[in-house]
């Protein structure tokens, strides 16, 4: 007996639908699979088209999808991207991954999502992540359960390692041991920053590694010279990523008493004068803050001469033309100041570094307090690890590739 009507018109709708997705799929898997992966090792699982689930599924049985998303040749720079993928809330935490792989250059760090097996569905997901600025792309393989045990014990140690508590405060360490972390901790802010990511105008540009270890020794020479805090110096400039050069507070604005040279007047009225205050340049200091601090240095009796001559202001400050070294100065001489106003109360002395002295934004202090600590543990723990030597990365045979494993010398 020949089926029925409406059931040859279901089958002349769903072979074709069929035939189609197939297709489709094997056109993704064939742009996105890993080449040598198909040329080495093992043979891949094949992936099997389930019509019968709503949306179709196509997965493969006994494994799971990981997708190289980034590749370092730094370590450091390496697991603070990994942090900062960790902690974003399109991304389980869960899933993200990181392991170091033999190339020819030396060790090759790679971040990697663990993710489902739908490969119909991973795909559309990793796309969007791209799109969003968060990865720069992806290569898609197959692990089984073995391979995937060994992913996070390998992610769990790098982890251990960049948490483990240290002797040696930032405080104690020289020099030498904290500026090459501070410059890529610095780097790392500019190029993760929100305006370069999102492309939100006016976009800073980003930071070369030059100019970023530049800035890292400006700080560093500063934060000693005044005596401050290096973690809460490097918090200010971390809160709202001060560390680029770009203006802001387009539209503030403030009364007084008459002009001075260089200010944009705005309106007059009954013998005072509206002046435009926007911000530009490293630091974001507005323009009157800056006379402020060009005043607190012409004041001070400090020997500048211990400073490079780089970071030292002119006898003259030029609101349109300052260079990045001497606003690192000047952000440096507003927080001493601060810091004696306060009798070397932190808290009060960072608020009142955004809020003014009258009106401390604790607020703002609280999110610098929480960037400092990530500051600090940042750069103590590299400097730690690089300095003295108390890691080693080795590596050792693993079922598809090589894997890195750090040994923590106590």
């Amino acid at each position: 007996m020949p089926p029925p009507a409406s059931l040859r018109r279901r089958a002349l709708f769903v072979l074709p639908a069929g035939a189609l997705l197939l297709a489709a799929a094997g056109w993704i898997a064939y742009r996105t699979w890993p080449r040598d992966l198909l040329l080495r090792g093992p043979a891949p699982p094949c992936p099997r088209l389930r019509l019968e689930a709503r949306p179709p599924v196509l997965h493969a049985a006994g494994a799971a999808l990981v997708a190289t998303v980034e590749t370092f040749r730094d370590e450091l720079y390496a697991y603070l991207y990994f942090e900062y993928l960790r902690s974003r809330s399109e991304i389980d935490q869960a899933r993200v991954s990181l392991r170091a792989v033999e190339s020819g250059g030396g060790p090759q760090y790679e971040i990697r999502l663990l993710l489902d097996t739908d490969l119909l569905a991973s795909v559309p997901y990793l796309a969007q992540l791209k799109a969003d600025r968060l990865i720069s792309g992806f290569e898609l393989s197959y692990a089984d359960e073995t391979e995937l045990a060994s992913i996070r014990q390998v992610t769990a140690l790098f982890v251990a390692a960049y948490n483990f508590p240290v002797r040696r405060k930032l405080e104690s360490l020289p020099d030498a041991h904290v500026l090459s972390p501070l410059s890529r901790f610095i780097l790392f802010k500019s190029k993760t920053d929100r305006r370069v990511r999102e492309r939100i105008e006016p976009v800073p540009p980003e930071l070369s590694p030059e100019e970023a270890g530049q800035v890292a020794a400006d700080i560093l020479a500063v934060a000693r010279f005044y005596e401050l805090p290096l973690d809460f110096f490097l918090g200010i400039g971390a809160m709202e990523n001060n560390y680029m050069t770009i203006a802001g507070d387009a539209g503030h604005a403030v009364w007084k008493r008459r002009a001075q040279p260089g200010d944009i007047v705005l309106k007059r009225r009954r013998g005072r004068v509206l002046v435009s205050n926007f911000s530009t340049g490293l630091w974001q200091i507005t323009r009157e803050t800056l006379r402020q601090a060009h005043k607190l240095y012409l004041k001070d009796t400090r020997d500048y001469s211990a400073l490079p001559e780089r970071l030292r202001p002119p006898r003259e400050v030029d609101l349109d033309n300052i260079e990045p070294g001497p606003l690192t100065t000047y952000a440096g001489v507003l927080v001493r100041h601060l810091l004696d106003s306060f009798d070397g109360d932190v808290e009060k002395a960072v608020g009142a570094y955004n809020g003014g002295p009258g009106n401390p934004n604790l607020k703002y202090a609280a999110g610098v307090a929480a960037a400092a600590e990530h500051a600090r543990q940042v750069v103590e723990r590299a400097a730690v690890l690089n300095g003295q030597r108390v890691a080693e990365t080795r590596f050792i045979a693993a079922p598809r590739g090589r894997h890195s494993v750090l040994v923590i010398r106590r």
